[in-house]
């Protein structure tokens, strides 16, 4: 009688769980089926880091929102993405998530060693371990959101710190890292509750730069008021369609926006042109952010994945 009653609850265990299974599956076939088709789009610019010089500040957007960055000598990379596709594996499934349709802009082996690595927040689009994993090194300094290190604590990096918000850091290459607010949200999974997400200010002689991460829109006329001058922004503009994704992603006109309130005399748009993660047109936020500049386009750096840039200084 007994092992009849554990039968049944283990049936009905099984049941329960392959229902899940197969609610979440349908979940995502339904989602992926809302979403534009964008075929696969070889690059037109090839970056070369070996080549850049240490006396300037020379950046490429490698995709999606993984910046390469060389900072007066320092090489820094945030929230690096070189996979060919985001998601979870599933025995027998492999892989479920978003693939690329534009390729990374430079390989493992192109990017070289890197100083320092800025992670905004815990999403698979922003911390990528297989991606982590090639990039570990013991003379490679993290810094990451709060309660997130756990992620890559195994990862034979030389030193991984945690901030938050208002707090500041200096390296000892010079560097100050400040952790600002952000509108978004941090959990990995629906259990990551007190996972935590940011942007950051990256300054070194007298250049700040400004790398947000995901944000919904908030005012960022404080910045230039507690920072200082604020030379490069880097702002994301994808990923706001349907509109109930605005409460974590900004549209291109509410970045445009933030970008002139942050004080910022540059700006380059990121987070699209990569993967499809929302229902806009892939071409739309790029075409909707030129029309809000307006006159003041020659402020976007670039628009072009790969594309070398080396910052204008203005004094």
């Amino acid at each position: 009688m007994l092992f009849t009653l554990f039968a049944w609850i283990g049936a009905i265990v099984a049941v329960l769980f392959l229902g899940l299974i197969g609610f979440l599956l349908y979940g995502y076939w339904f989602h992926m089926s809302q979403l534009p088709k964008a075929t696969f789009r070889e690059l037109d610019h090839k970056p070369r880091p070996s080549e850049w010089r240490e006396d300037e500040v020379t950046f490429t957007w490698i995709g999606h929102s993984t910046i390469l960055l060389h900072l007066y000598g320092v090489k820094i990379i945030t929230d690096p993405v070189l996979s060919e596709g985001l998601g979870v594996r599933v025995p027998g499934l492999g892989r479920i998530g978003p693939k690329r349709f534009t390729p990374p802009a430079l390989t493992r082996e192109e990017i070289g060693n890197i100083d320092l690595i800025l992670l905004s927040h815990a999403h698979m689009d922003h911390i990528d371990l297989p991606t982590l994993r090639q990039l570990a090194d013991p003379k490679t300094y993290v810094i990451t959101a709060k309660n997130t290190s756990r992620l890559i604590k195994r990862m034979k990096f030389g030193n991984i710190e945690e901030m938050e918000p208002g707090h500041r850091v200096q390296t000892s290459q010079g560097l100050t890292i400040t952790a600002i607010p952000v509108r978004h949200w941090g959990n990995r999974y629906p259990w990551n509750t007190n996972y935590g997400y940011q942007g950051y200010l990256i300054e070194k002689n007298g250049v700040s730069i400004l790398y947000p991460g995901d944000t919904a829109y908030l005012s960022m006329s404080d910045l230039s008021q507690k920072h200082g001058r604020i030379d490069l922004v880097f702002m994301p503009i994808g990923a706001y369609k349907p509109d109930s994704y605005q409460q974590a992603h900004c549209t291109p006109e509410q970045a445009w926006q933030m970008f002139l309130e942050s004080g910022g005399r540059w700006m380059v748009p990121i987070h699209w042109d990569t993967f499809v993660l929302s229902r806009e047109p892939v071409e739309e936020p790029i075409q909707r952010l030129l029309a809000a500049a307006d006159t003041q386009q020659g402020r976007i750096l670039t628009k072009k994945i790969g594309e070398t840039v080396i910052l204008p200084l203005v004094e």
